[in-house]
């Protein structure tokens, strides 16, 4: 007797319907969270985030930032369609304490893979009044990539460090990985290859400020804190972390005495916030003025094409300005 005549027919859809029904409750991410040609779907909260999805996904995401070239991100306001875009995704990736708007968004947001950058290295205070910061200082233990650092009121630069990058990068492919097993190797192997042109960086900037005539540089934006330690540097903030912020006479006073004892050639400015300040100050103690870009976004007027570039770009004005040899 042939057993699978006595089945019947509608028996025989159920079946295959409960097992359609238990391949998708087993799927990493369901069809809103995946694009028409089934890429994951990542969205990031600004540049330096869009930059890290795009390395290491590579062609399995499709990658939409939140943050548009020319927008100064810390002062973002989200449009309800990227609020509605930010709950379709498969995978979000931001940074805490960079975007106020963002944050509060990702935290009503119930998408299953959302990761904040900053819980994949540690974060340090570099102070709000100033950023005045001393690179040969003790430096903090390195080496930490598991989650849950405290970073509440750290500052979040994290991406100006080519090693903290880096540990980032490791930490998100990872995390692609999870939620995206099948193409766990490609992550991996992107993963690697942008870790090896993050240590090369490195060595350009280790290499490159390692003898100058001074190790002081002033910016208006004190967001390269995390630079200035890693190589040795002393930066001397106008304003604190937040680029608005309006230096004080006092403040504007100790920089100019900063400036003439160590012989300070140049003021540093940004591309996304206003020059004025650093313009002023520079006329009323003679000296140049230059961009360091803190990479929160890449215009027209960038130096480069992307991050590698546009930190080289940074490394060469600052080198200039500091006289290295």
């Amino acid at each position: 007797m042939n057993v699978g005549r006595l089945i019947p027919t509608t028996a025989v859809a159920g079946a295959a319907a409960l097992g359609l029904m238990a391949v998708s409750a087993c799927s990493t991410s369901g069809p809103a969270e995946r694009s028409a040609d089934g890429k994951l779907k990542v969205v990031a909260s600004f540049y330096p985030m869009q930059y890290l999805a795009q390395e290491i996904g590579g062609s399995h995401v499709s990658v939409s930032t939140l943050t548009q070239p020319g927008v100064e991100p810390h002062d973002l306001e989200l449009k309800p369609r990227q609020t509605a875009a930010l709950n379709e995704a498969g995978f979000i990736l931001y940074l805490q304490g960079v975007q106020p708007a963002v944050d509060d968004a990702i935290a009503e947001s119930e998408v299953e893979h959302k990761v904040d950058a900053a819980t994949l290295t540690t974060l340090e205070d570099h102070g709000a009044e100033g950023g005045h910061d001393h690179g040969h200082e003790e430096r903090a233990e390195e080496g930490h990539e598991g989650e849950g650092h405290a970073h509440e009121g750290g500052d979040p630069h994290i991406w100006l460090d080519p090693v903290k990058y880096a540990e980032v990068a490791k930490g998100v492919g990872d995390r692609l990985a999870t939620a995206d097993p099948d193409h766990a190797a490609d992550y991996k192997k992107n993963t690697d290859a942008l870790v090896t042109k993050l240590t090369a960086l490195d060595t350009g900037f280790e290499q490159g400020l390692k003898n100058s005539a001074t190790k002081t540089f002033i910016t208006t934006h004190s967001a390269f804190g995390y630079l200035a330690e890693r190589y040795g540097l002393d930066q001397e903030g106008i304003a604190g972390l937040d680029p608005e912020n309006e230096p004080s006479p006092a403040r504007i006073k100790e920089i100019q005495a900063i400036a003439k004892k160590d012989k300070v050639t140049t003021v540093f400015f940004e591309t996304l916030a206003s020059d004025r300040t650093a313009k002023t100050l520079a006329a009323d103690t003679g000296l140049k003025t230059d961009v360091l870009d803190p990479l929160e976004g890449i215009t027209d007027q960038s130096q480069g094409r992307d991050y590698i570039e546009v930190m080289r770009s940074n490394l060469a004005a600052l080198q200039k300005a500091l006289g290295s040899r």
